[in-house]
C-alpha cells in the first residue's frame, strides 16, 4: 500500500510540475520561431517560442543572418555540461530594428544592429563598470541561459530578437551584413587581445595559430593595425591562401621543427584560436623576451605549460574572450573603417545540422553563416 501511495504522490507530484511548466509558445506575448535542440544529440529542428514584448529599454529588430560559432556546436551538445534543452544557439546576430522602446536613444527602427555573446550582466560589479560586461560574474549569454525573469534565453537561430539597448551594436553601413555577423564574436575575440595586450603597434610581429574562423579574422585585424602577421599553422597547404587572400606577411608549418627553429625569438605576441589540444612549448620559442602568448581558443582537455621558458624570457601567457559592448561597437566601427568582414559561406536554416558535421571536420572557411531572413519559414 506505501508503496503504491508513494508511486501515486510521485506521479501527481510529476503531472502537477508539467502542468504548471510555461511552454516556450506561452512565456512571453511576441510569437516567435526558430530551429532548437531538443537534448544532447545536438540535432536542430523546428521550434515555435516567444519573445518579450520590447521594453521601455529594448531594441526589436528582424534577423537577417546568423552565424554559427564552434561554441554553438559545444553548447548543442552539452560538452561543458551546463546545456538546457530545448536549446536555441546563435551568438553572432545582425538584423534590421523593428520596434524601438519609449527610453531608447540610440537606435530608431531602420537601423542595422546586432547582437553578440551576451544580453545581460549585473552593471554594477568592477568588470561592468569597466566596460567588460564579458568578464561580469553574472553574464547572460544570449542563448540558452536564464535571463532577468527567470525566462529562457533564445538565440539567433530565430527570426526575431529582442534585447536591452545596452547590448545592442550598430553595423556600419558599408558591412554586408552576412560577413559582419561573425565579427559579433570571431572578430571581437581576436581585436580585443590585440588591443589590450599591446599588440596593435605598426613594425610589431604578431602570430597567428590557426587559420580558421578565429584565426582568419586576426589576421585581418593585425594587418589592419600596420602589424606583420606569421599564421603558425599543421597544414603547409593552408600556406596560399593565408598568404594570397588573408594577407599575412609569413606562413610556418609548426611540424616543420627546422622553419620553428629559424623563427625562434622573432615574435612581440601570438593570438593562439586553436581549440585542439596542442603543445605551447614551441610557441613559446617564438616569442621575444616579454612576449605574450595569448589564448583565445578553448581546447577541452588542459594544456600542459612549460614554466622555464616564461621566467628565462620574462614571458606571459594569458586568456581573453569576446569583449564588452563598448569595444564591440569600437571592432565593428574598426571593421567598417578598414572594409573589415569575415569570409562566409551562406547556407539555408535547412543544412544547418549538415553545417555542425562539417564544423566539427573544420571543413569550412571559414565561417557557415544562415540566411535567416529568407529561408527560417514560420511553416516549416
Amino acid at each position: 500500500v506505501n508503496y503504491l501511495l508513494v508511486t501515486w504522490y510521485l506521479y501527481y507530484q510529476r503531472y502537477i510540475r508539467e502542468k504548471m511548466a510555461v511552454c516556450p509558445e506561452q512565456e512571453h506575448p511576441t510569437k516567435a520561431f526558430g530551429w532548437a535542440a531538443r537534448d544532447s544529440s545536438g540535432v536542430l529542428s523546428p521550434f515555435k517560442f516567444s519573445r518579450r514584448a520590447t521594453g521601455k529599454n529594448d531594441v526589436t529588430f528582424k534577423v537577417l543572418y546568423c552565424g554559427i560559432c564552434h561554441t554553438d556546436l559545444s553548447m548543442l551538445k552539452n560538452e561543458w555540461g551546463v546545456s538546457m534543452y530545448p536549446l536555441l544557439p546563435g551568438h553572432e546576430i545582425v538584423g534590421l530594428v523593428t520596434e524601438v522602446g519609449s527610453n531608447v536613444e540610440k537606435f530608431k527602427v531602420g537601423d542595422r544592429v546586432g547582437v553578440g555573446y551576451l544580453v545581460g550582466s549585473c552593471q554594477s560589479c568592477d568588470s561592468c563598470g569597466n566596460n567588460a560586461e564579458n568578464y561580469c560574474p553574472e553574464m547572460i549569454l544570449t542563448g540558452g541561459a536564464k535571463y532577468y525573469d527567470g525566462s529562457t534565453t533564445y538565440g539567433g537561430y530565430s527570426n526575431i530578437m529582442v534585447a536591452d539597448e545596452h547590448f545592442v551594436v550598430r553595423i556600419p553601413d558599408n558591412l554586408p551584413l552576412d560577413g559582419a555577423a561573425p565579427l559579433l564574436c570571431a572578430g571581437v575575440t581576436t581585436y580585443s587581445p590585440l588591443r589590450y595586450f599591446g599588440l596593435d603597434k605598426p613594425g610589431m610581429h604578431v602570430g597567428v595559430v590557426g587559420a580558421g574562423g578565429l584565426g582568419h579574422v586576426a589576421v585581418k585585424f593585425a594587418k589592419a593595425m600596420g602589424v606583420k602577421v606569421t599564421v603558425i599553422s599543421t597544414s603547409p597547404n593552408k600556406k596560399k591562401e593565408a598568404i594570397e587572400n588573408l594577407g599575412a606577411d609569413s606562413f610556418l608549418v609548426s611540424r616543420d621543427n627546422g622553419q620553428m627553429q629559424a623563427a625562434m625569438g622573432t615574435m612581440d605576441g601570438i593570438i593562439d584560436t586553436v581549440s585542439a589540444a596542442h603543445p605551447l612549448l614551441p610557441l613559446l620559442g617564438l616569442l621575444k623576451t616579454n612576449g605574450k602568448l595569448v589564448l583565445v581558443g578553448v581546447p577541452a582537455k588542459p594544456l600542459e605549460l612549460p614554466v622555464f621558458p616564461l621566467i628565462s624570457g620574462r614571458k606571459i601567457v594569458a586568456g581573453s574572450t569576446v569583449g564588452g559592448l563598448k569595444e564591440t561597437q569600437e571592432m565593428i566601427d574598426f571593421a567598417g573603417k578598414h572594409n573589415i568582414t569575415a569570409n562566409v559561406e551562406v547556407i539555408p536554416i535547412d543544412y544547418v545540422n549538415t553545417a555542425m558535421e562539417r564544423l566539427i571536420k573544420a571543413d569550412v572557411r571559414y565561417r557557415f553563416v544562415i540566411d535567416i531572413a529568407n529561408t527560417l519559414k514560420s511553416s516549416a
